[in-house]
């Protein structure tokens, strides 16, 4: 069991890049929950690494126990057209041997209020379905689902369906559609 009084949550620096690679690739391999198919080498995440900062809408936050990266929290662009631009997307993986202990959550929590302080609008999680424990910790963290996509993606010569999840970053009054 993990000691989530042990946990340290802070933004990612270069050191940690290879350790958050390690949990996405191992996701990539062995789970349909991301899309992508192959594993990625270091230098071609190089492009990704560089979006992120300690201010901004794109941020990586790790959390790290006894000096081990185990999970991930991060917000990047939703969509590259110029008024998309105060819209991200954001994503938590956990190290496998940490799941279902909490650390996802306590991820989440100060990337969601570093981003409440920026130049950003809403929050959007995409979610390959089946995924309880991912659906449970977006609603927990104030995601509500907006979209169902049908077979969206293929892996594993199977076909998944894909929630779309929402989460606005500021108080709002409730619109009406």
């Amino acid at each position: 069991m993990t000691d989530l009084g042990a946990l340290v949550v802070r933004h990612a620096e270069p050191q940690d890049h290879a350790a958050v690679l390690d949990i996405y690739n191992h996701y990539i391999l062995h789970s349909h929950i991301t899309f992508d198919v192959e594993p990625f080498e270091l230098s071609e995440r190089s492009a990704w690494f560089a979006l992120f900062a300690k201010s901004g809408r794109c941020q990586l936050f790790v959390g790290e126990i006894a000096s081990m990266i185990v999970g991930y929290a991060c917000s990047t662009p939703f969509r590259p057209k110029p008024a998309y631009a105060t819209s991200v997307e954001t994503t938590v993986y956990v190290h496998p041997e940490h799941m279902g202990q909490g650390i996802g959550h306590r991820l989440y929590q100060p990337l969601l209020t570093a981003l409440e302080g920026e130049d950003a609008h809403r929050a959007y999680a995409v979610i390959a379905l089946p995924n309880a424990p991912s659906i449970r910790l977006h609603e927990a963290v104030g995601f509500h689902r907006v979209a169902l996509l049908c077979e969206a993606g293929r892996k594993f010569d199977k076909y998944w369906d894909v929630s779309w999840y929402e989460r606005p970053l500021h108080a709002e009054p409730a619109t009406a559609y």
